[in-house]
């Protein structure tokens, strides 16, 4: 039947990584890689249908503010990953460089 405290030990998991997201985006917007920067002119992209998308940790900046958040890669080229994720009822897109992304095992 599980752990009655496993599921409020991952609800408070939950609770604690969107609050360190928000908390970051209160520094500055999102940051992204120029088309520029991932060569997107030069690199074939990848897109990922949906349940081919892969979970994964991903270091973001919000301004100057760092933050690992789990994610999932819905894009990438030889160079870079675009990732997705959520907090607090908020979708967030972005292009990270390839390795500051760890699949999820």
């Amino acid at each position: 039947m599980g752990r009655p405290s496993a599921f409020r030990e991952a609800a408070t998991e939950k609770r604690m990584h969107d609050q360190a997201i928000v908390d970051a985006a209160k520094h500055g917007p999102l940051q992204t890689l120029t088309e520029r920067e991932r060569e997107a002119n030069a690199q074939p992209m990848t897109i990922y249908p949906w349940d081919a998308q892969r979970r994964v940790r991903a270091w973001v900046r919000f301004g100057p503010e760092s933050v690992r958040v789990d994610a999932r890669i819905i894009r990438s080229t030889a160079l870079a990953a675009g990732i997705e994720f959520k907090a607090a009822g908020q979708t967030y897109r972005c292009w990270v460089w390839g390795n500051a992304v760890q699949l999820d095992e």
